[in-house]
């Protein structure tokens, strides 16, 4: 069989309602050339092998792919949506049909913003069929289709081939399925951006290839399951904005490749748990806004060496802001505001070499700000101190265009000061008369004893005039 350039491939799309599918491609006319077992010839029709395929030129189109198998030519990868100016754009009455299925060599199957409207040309995923493509299919992508609605299939469990599956910023609602843990190629599971409910299943026992998990944005419920312990390889743990609870796993020692995980905006309690010491990997971590509780000091910071990114705001957080997260060099963003913490604030926080955030307000931090004019000048706006009632700054030694919002200047040495002025004019001018009661030879009860003398001579003359 002569090579065939990529120019005159033939694309079978046997699955859209529309004929011919002009959503596809414009020049309805435009000749292909289209390919069968037997010969290679030239022809103007939308049919070509039979009344079921439609052929199109590929290389008008971007995300269209196909493969040789066994000397036909096979769609592998068709991405539906305006990503590209000639991309396959979607048709207003877009729907799913049969014959997707027969493309039984595709490897990849993506939608972009293509399912738009909820209550007018909605689509739900097909529950069946998924066993037809169970072989090829590697890639299944959702994204960006508000009107995409209903749940996950269960079906996808058989996909044993898969190895991404992403449903981002849909309208699919209901409860994860549990056969998605039958997924065990798995590299990618994206679910972020939709209406799912309920519980996270405990089956993540066997996907130890997955790299990236992401739940985020969604109204799960529950506590995390243990099997989550089992993602060795993964990079990414996302289950950021739900209705999580429980405390921290103790599975999550396991995670020695993650380099960020995402709690943040949940119900998570019980403290800090000594597990995410063991993620000696992690660049970024973010639980903020969850009543965690407990004190910041109990785990090593020392140990996340390669930490990049702290938040670790609106917990209820206590003690004192810990030493030991002057040994993350790497740090460049430390989130710790509205907690309950106290302590001086140290100004060796400024020798962190790539720290360009601090955030502390709304804690209980004492004392006076101490760090340099030069350090204040690189975090301007960035470092947030304000609302904590007994933090100020010397008047003088920081410069009023680098006075950090919301903290007021030390005062208590002045008052003091002012306090010890009256105090000492009090005491002069009583000494002053004291003084002068001295100096004329009486002591303070001579002096009682001479007044009360001298009112009685009085009375007594007024009262002899009277007599007269």
């Amino acid at each position: 069989m002569p090579k065939i350039k990529v120019q005159s491939i033939v694309l079978v799309l046997p699955f859209f309602r529309s004929s011919p599918p002009s959503f596809f491609f414009r020049k309805t006319f435009q000749p292909c050339i289209c390919i069968s077992k037997w010969n290679y010839k030239l022809t103007r029709t939308w049919w070509s092998i039979s009344s079921l395929i439609w052929c199109l030129c590929c290389f008008l189109l971007q995300g269209v792919s196909c493969d040789l198998f066994n000397g036909f030519w096979y769609v592998t990868v068709l991405n539906i949506g305006p990503v590209h100016d000639n991309s396959l754009s979607c048709a207003q009455d877009l729907e799913f049909r049969p014959q997707l299925f027969e493309l039984k060599h595709l490897k990849s199957l993506s939608f972009f913003n293509c399912f738009q409207s909820e209550n007018r040309f909605s689509a739900t995923i097909p529950a069946g069929n998924w066993e037809k493509l169970a072989g090829s299919l590697e890639s299944l992508e959702f994204r960006s289709n508000p009107g995409l609605i209903g749940y996950i299939p269960s079906d996808f469990g058989v996909l044993e081939n898969l190895q991404s599956l992403v449903l981002l910023e849909n309208g699919v609602t209901g409860e994860i399925p549990s056969s998605i843990g039958n997924l065990i190629k798995l590299k990618k599971l994206v679910l972020a951006g939709n209406y799912l409910h309920g519980r996270i299943p405990d089956v993540f026992d066997g996907m130890n290839e997955l790299l990236i998990f992401d739940l985020s944005s969604n109204s799960l419920s529950g506590s995390l399951p243990s099997t989550l312990g089992s993602l060795t390889s993964a990079l990414k743990l996302d289950v950021s904005h739900n209705h999580l609870e429980g405390n921290l796993l103790n599975e999550f020692a396991n995670l020695k490749n993650l380099t960020l995980m995402d709690l943040r905006n949940n119900k998570f309690s019980g403290g800090l748990s000594l597990s995410l010491q063991e993620m000696q990997s992690l660049e970024e971590l973010v639980v903020s806004n969850n009543p965690l509780g407990g004190d910041i000091r109990v785990l090593k910071w020392e140990n996340l060496k390669n930490l990049a990114i702290l938040e670790l705001s609106n917990m209820g957080l206590t003690g004192e802001i810990p030493e030991s997260v002057l040994e993350l060099k790497r740090l460049r963003f430390l989130g710790l505001s509205d907690n309950n913490l106290t302590g001086n604030l140290s100004p060796k926080l400024e020798t962190l070499p790539c720290l360009n955030a601090l955030y502390l307000s709304g804690n209980n931090i004492t004392g006076e700000i101490n760090f340099s004019k030069e350090f204040l000048e690189k975090m301007g706006r960035r470092f947030g101190a304000w609302n904590n009632p007994n933090l100020c700054f010397q008047v003088g030694v920081i410069s009023t265009n680098h006075v950090p919002y919301g903290v007021k200047p030390c005062q208590r040495e002045v008052n003091l000061l002012e306090s010890n002025s009256k105090t000492e004019l009090i005491n002069g001018d009583m000494n002053e008369t004291f003084h002068f009661i001295a100096s004329t030879g009486f002591s303070s009860c001579a002096t009682k004893a001479f007044l009360w003398t001298l009112m009685e001579e009085i009375l007594m003359m007024g009262l002899f005039l009277i007599l007269i």
